[in-house]
């Protein structure tokens, strides 16, 4: 479907050419075509919203519109940015270059690598000036620069001036790449992912001031991301993209609430962490059809029978007993770090990373940490894994104390806890068969419950399982990791971490790197699989909506203590404590849009 320009929305200023305008782009490889035929408009002023999946096109958009194209990729069509009559398409990079920071500019999605760090803040601030000749000398450049940092809302902007990238907070960076976006006065400025890598809070601040910069200089923004939620609180406008095609757009307000294509239906479907269907589960883009937006459907949910002990692994019977049904228990944990001396005379800084954390974990609870970077959940987690030791106080899991452990206790430990990391590709060995990967906890007999090894037969059996249990079809057993998509790397890293029965498994921001539709699949198979293998679920996030789904309790942590903490809906709906309340305040939801209508 190609396609096609909006009129203007009666709230964006009438200017006497668009800040962008696209007709027939086509963007393809030698052998297949990427993005096809796409054409749309946008306005002075307007906010309009790109959304797709990873492999949609979105990105390459983007960067069409950018000049920014690859030179393995071609692309035909027409972009017109501004007044200026020249085609960025097949315009020379000289060229493009001029019009880029002038006409046009953009905030990726990771500022770190945006920035150079060894150039200070202010200064790449005012080099885009110089290059462009919007100042007549440095002097000038470096005191607007000052003035643009006041403008994105960063602290002490003439002190900040002089910092190195690497000495600001990621939403500071951020907001540096902003200024750094809009020092010449763009027509338009390309937003892709700019928010994804920030925490909610931050998140929130960045969004508001994209939102109140383009507006006070009527600039048309093109917002490019995965999740809607996000696209609904800063964009009026949204164009829906699958494989290439523009498959729907209109006003948000339209789209959000009475979606027409059915691929539409499933992204908000899948994006809305307050609907579930018949049996509880999540929707996802494959099950949408029954989906109704801003409307709850009641869970039913029936917990499932024990399963048989599969082949291999003792039955529960004979599984040694818990002491208590506690399996997770801290009492005043603290954790101090030394950093670097700053000074020959002056004493180590000590960094506190965890300040007298208590809490309790019962048997088969699904218990949610929560909380910003720098809240100690990360600190907490290595503690817990038996990974690190706390500086004070007391954790004991399944009965042992964690304190000054043996490599006995260690072992023990591994029985009987797992973790999912955050990023599968990076956890999984790139030279291995996924079948190698899976089978390896099960070549230690001291990873198995009653420490008695299984034979090659048994290993193979219990790999078929996983592989089933995970939901990835049978030959995946033969391929390599980089064969498969991001969610089915999850798949695997869950199905390994399952394979020697543990009893607590621990997912560490499991979710946070996947399309919204793929995150609807994981948090299903977890759910599943903690109910089929009757499992203490530790579930360690910075995503507030998805711990209110899957958690039936919560710990919510701010700079290294425990704030609040208890049963998760009572405290999303009631919460005590003023930093819970700012979290849930920032958190974006579809909703929003949702019942406005």
């Amino acid at each position: 479907m190609t396609s096609t320009a909006h009129p203007l929305a009666s709230s964006v200023p009438v200017a006497d050419h668009p800040a962008l305008e696209v007709s027939g782009l086509t963007v393809a490889t030698d052998e297949h075509e990427l993005v096809s035929n796409l054409a749309f408009r946008i306005e002075r002023g307007e906010r309009v919203g790109l959304i797709g999946e990873s492999g949609s096109g979105k990105s390459l958009t983007s960067l069409a519109v950018m000049g920014l194209l690859p030179d393995s990729l071609t692309a035909t069509g027409r972009v017109n940015v501004g007044g200026d009559d020249r085609n960025v398409i097949g315009l020379g990079e000289a060229q493009a270059a001029k019009l880029r920071g002038a006409n046009m500019a953009m905030v990726f999605q990771e500022p770190m690598t945006a920035l150079n760090p060894l150039m200070r803040v202010g200064r790449q601030i005012a080099e885009s000036m110089l290059i462009h000749g919007t100042q007549p000398n440095r002097a000038a450049a470096e005191r607007r620069a000052v003035e643009l940092m006041t403008d994105v809302g960063l602290p002490t902007p003439a002190e900040t001036a002089r910092a190195y990238p690497h000495q600001l907070s990621g939403g500071q960076r951020q907001r540096v790449v902003l200024a750094i976006a809009l020092a010449n006065d763009p027509e338009l400025l390309v937003c892709d992912e700019p928010t994804t890598a920030l925490d909610v809070t931050v998140q929130k601040q960045v969004l508001n001031l994209v939102l109140e910069t383009v507006s006070r200089r009527s600039t048309g923004l093109l917002f490019i991301t995965h999740d809607l939620a996000v696209v609904g609180e800063t964009c009026e406008r949204v164009l829906v993209m699958n494989k290439g095609v523009v498959v729907e757009e209109g006003p948000i307000d339209r789209v959000f609430t009475r979606p027409q294509h059915p691929y539409t239906r499933g992204l908000l479907a899948a994006s809305d962490l307050d609907a579930t269907d018949a049996t509880g589960r999540l929707f996802t883009v494959a099950t949408a059809a029954d989906y109704v937006p801003g409307r709850s459907v009641t869970r039913v949910v029936a917990r499932p029978a024990a399963p048989e002990a599969p082949a291999g692994h003792p039955s529960d019977a004979e599984l040694p007993p818990l002491p208590s049904s506690t399996v997770v228990r801290a009492e005043q944990l603290t954790k101090q770090y030394r950093r670097d001396r700053t000074s020959l005379r002056a004493p180590a800084p000590t960094v506190d990373a965890l300040r007298g954390v208590s809490f309790e974990i019962e048997a088969g609870q699904r218990f949610g940490i929560v909380g910003e970077s720098g809240s100690g959940k990360s600190t907490l987690l290595r503690i817990l894994s038996g990974l690190d030791q706390p500086t004070s106080g007391t954790i004991d899991v399944v009965g042992r104390r964690l304190n000054g452990a043996r490599h006995a206790d260690l072992a023990e430990l591994r029985k009987n806890l797992q973790i999912v990391f955050q990023d599968p590709m990076a956890s999984l060995d790139p030279r291995m068969r996924i079948g190698e990967i899976i089978a390896e906890p099960l070549m230690n007999a001291a990873n198995l419950q009653g420490g008695v090894a299984v034979s090659r037969k048994e290993r193979a059996a219990l790999v078929a399982e996983m592989v089933h249990a995970v939901g990835l079809p049978t030959d995946s057993v033969e391929r390599f990791p980089h064969q498969f998509s991001g969610g089915q790397r999850q798949r695997i890293s869950i199905a390994r971490a399952l394979v020697c029965r543990p009893r607590i498994l621990v997912a560490d921001e499991p979710v946070s790197a996947l399309d919204v539709s793929v995150r609807a699949q994981v948090l299903n198979l977890l759910a599943d699989l903690v109910d089929e293998y009757e499992l203490t679920l530790v579930f360690v996030s910075h995503d507030l909506g998805v711990v209110r789904h899957l958690c039936d309790r919560v710990a919510v942590m701010q700079r290294g203590e425990i704030v609040e903490q208890g049963e998760t809906r009572a405290i999303y709906e009631n919460p005590s404590d003023p930093y819970t309340r700012s979290l849930i305040e920032a958190t974006p939801t579809i909703r929003h849009k949702q019942e406005q209508e």
